[in-house]
């Protein structure tokens, strides 16, 4: 599990494609990478992926056809910087929501305005992943956990406030940028419950449980 707090940006700084999968050497000065061992889960804009190897400066990592076809990693290139979080810990602080890496699509930039000293995103997705999304809801992109501002058909707003744009890839995005997507891990369940085999699930349950005032 992922809290969507970026620990440091890396580089991609090697890329080789091997029978259809590709292996990433990912760098960065900003991980202690003596701390970490093989196997070790490591999300990488937001994708939770396998440390095959570790080297002083960073990891390798392979990617399976099947997380190429489902997330934005296959438009990744040598000197491309990504969104890096090592796999949570018992007892560290839980910043921004529960993520678990595995990104449900992708989605694409389609405004980047000013607003005071934040950038405003505007991310399309997939319609038929427009009901996981809520106003004031959480959403994971690139790794990153955000708060949706506002919701429009298919697209919503975020926030970008300066110190997120500093330490993260998003203060790169531009209009037709593709982003690795995961919903809130909560909108899953409820519908879930809500789903045909929950027909016993009325609003009484949810309120009882938590789940609706």
């Amino acid at each position: 599990m992922f809290t969507g707090i970026i620990k440091a940006k890396g580089t991609i700084t090697a890329l080789n494609r091997q029978d259809g999968d590709v292996r990433l050497t990912v760098s960065s000065e900003g991980l202690p990478w003596s701390e970490y061992e093989l196997g070790d889960s490591i999300a990488v804009n937001g994708v939770c992926l396998t440390a095959v190897a570790l080297h002083a400066q960073g990891f390798d990592t392979d990617v399976s056809v099947e997380t190429l076809n489902v997330t934005a990693l296959g438009k990744l290139d040598v000197g491309s910087d990504v969104n890096l979080e090592p796999a949570i810990s018992l007892g560290e602080r839980l910043g921004g929501h529960l993520v678990s890496g595995h990104v449900d699509c992708v989605g694409k930039v389609i405004s980047r305005t000013f607003d005071a000293r934040s950038v405003r995103l505007s991310v399309e997705i997939p319609p038929e992943y427009a009901h996981y999304v809520a106003k004031k809801g959480s959403v994971c992109i690139d790794g990153v956990s955000l708060t949706i501002n506002e919701v429009s058909g298919n697209c919503f707003e975020l926030n970008i406030i300066p110190h997120t744009a500093a330490v993260t890839i998003l203060d790169d995005y531009v209009v037709g940028t593709l982003v690795n997507v995961e919903v809130d891990l909560l909108a899953r369940y409820l519908e879930r419950l809500l789903s045909k085999d929950g027909d016993n699930i009325s609003l009484d349950f949810l309120k009882a449980h938590g789940y609706a005032r």
